[in-house]
């Protein structure tokens, strides 16, 4: 403990990392000061029904990444989704389309064309969505919710551009975190909206458990030892690796994968037990809301039994098929985003190998199966992880809102996101320690 403490008296006695620091906790309150003013011409004290709109689907997702603005029918009401969406399209179509495979090749000019072509596609998805989102309003929420001549054009009109405005300046501010602040901004706007939402869900949890005599406290001790245990589970997962040793013929910088150093000669790759992140998660919940929505079209029985078992993220058909996605999903993503073909290529001209393996196709092709192989269990421990909300709310009969917190999207966000930014920081105190060393030794107390 007293180490931690002394880490945190030396992150404000290096003025770079503070300013960095400083500047990120700004950005973070002008967003989140953001996603609470209501669009022109709502009554805010009238957006129950919008709020209980968000409690499962597809319309939940979406509010967790705002932080909650999606249901405040906030100026920020789709956040940084759009720019999430044309980033997976971006690097899908990065697959299919030379150009912008070239770019993809072409360094930092080329990653800047691509994050301006990014921009653009936000755009365009942000005009498409901005007056679907307003015509949700019009169809959730009470008549006397809005302005009498709220749907005229001009009013309409500036409704649908203060959206698109809201999310063109979401991206702005995660690129000013990202460029002057400390971890990736867009990622930080996620997690600090997941954050924002988590005391309110904590504390109707223990109304719900004590006022309604429904386990008490001992139950909210049971609930937080769970979801230390979760969260302990999340990081062996976003941290786990398979190390596979390459042997070099010279010293020499590999590729552009990551390559950390064992010895004069001796290296490995790190190949991520879930190279795909929450992305199978994001896929599998945008699947989900698909066959509500089809069989919401017919009034049949069948229908309506349909519905009704793809609109309950509690429910086990709902959770059996979200985990069966999932682990497609996870396949899929990981196919498509760990290049072991561009892998062993770079290997082989750098004039590494894997000890027992031929360099070129034969590297390739042992990588491709290493990669199938780790990835069963990472993707089995990443669906686990994705409907444990509904084991600990069937189990504990935990609130809702705060069963969310036990697994899914918005736990593996905050992980990863949190473990990002601590190895930042970590980096920059070891970078001054490292300073002070040569320069004056006025760290020596620091390092030891």
């Amino acid at each position: 403990m007293k180490k931690f403490i002394d880490s945190l008296v030396n992150v404000w006695k290096i003025e770079e990392l503070k300013n960095k620091i400083l500047v990120t906790l700004v950005i973070l309150l002008v967003y989140r000061f953001g996603s609470q003013v209501t669009l022109p011409g709502i009554d805010a004290t009238k957006l129950q029904n919008l709020t209980n709109q968000t409690e499962g689907g597809i319309g939940w997702l979406i509010n967790v990444f705002t932080g909650g603005a999606f249901s405040e029918a906030s100026i920020f009401a789709l956040g940084i989704m759009p720019y999430i969406s044309a980033s997976i399209v971006v690097q899908l179509m990065g697959i299919a389309i030379p150009y912008l495979q070239k770019l993809q090749k072409d360094g930092e000019s080329g990653r800047k064309k691509l994050n301006q072509i990014t921009r653009w596609l936000t755009i365009g998805i942000t005009l498409v969505q901005g007056p679907g989102y307003i015509y949700n309003l019009k169809n959730t929420l009470p008549g006397d919710a809005f302005n009498s001549d709220f749907f005229s054009f001009f009013p309409l009109f500036s409704s649908v551009l203060i959206i698109v405005t809201g999310t063109i300046f979401a991206m702005w501010l995660g690129e000013r975190i990202t460029e002057k602040g400390i971890g990736n901004g867009i990622s930080l706007l996620i997690m600090v909206g997941i954050l924002a939402r988590m005391p309110e869900a904590f504390m109707q949890e223990i109304a719900s458990s004590v006022s309604q005599n429904n386990g008490g406290l001992m139950k909210i001790v049971i609930e937080i030892i769970i979801w230390l245990l979760v969260i302990i589970a999340c990081i062996l997962l976003v941290m786990a690796l398979r190390k596979v040793q390459v042997q070099y013929a010279r010293r020499s910088v590999s590729g552009d994968f990551e390559v950390d150093s064992l010895g004069d000669n001796r290296q490995f790759i790190p190949l991520k037990l879930n190279s795909a992140g929450v992305m199978p998660i994001i896929f599998a919940q945008a699947i989900m809301f698909i066959p509500a929505a089809i069989a919401g079209l017919s009034k049949s029985d069948a229908a309506l039994s349909i519905s009704n078992m793809f609109k309950d993220p509690f429910g086990l058909v709902y959770n059996i098929v979200f985990a069966l996605l999932i682990i497609i999903f996870t396949y899929f993503y990981t196919a498509i985003t760990v290049p072991t073909n561009k892998m062993a290529d770079d290997l082989k001209r750098s004039g590494g190998f894997i000890p027992g393996v031929k360099p070129g196709a034969e590297t390739g092709d042992f990588l491709d199966k290493l990669m199938s192989l780790i990835t069963f269990p990472g993707s089995l421990f990443l669906a686990l992880i994705a409907v444990f909300p509904a084991i600990i709310h069937g189990l504990l009969n935990v609130q809702g809102a705060w069963a969310y917190f036990y697994g899914g999207t918005s736990l593996i966000i905050m992980v990863g996101v949190a473990i990002d930014t601590i190895q930042q920081i970590n980096s920059y105190l070891l970078n001054r320690h490292y300073d002070g060393l040569m320069k004056s030794g006025k760290n020596r107390k620091a390092v030891a």
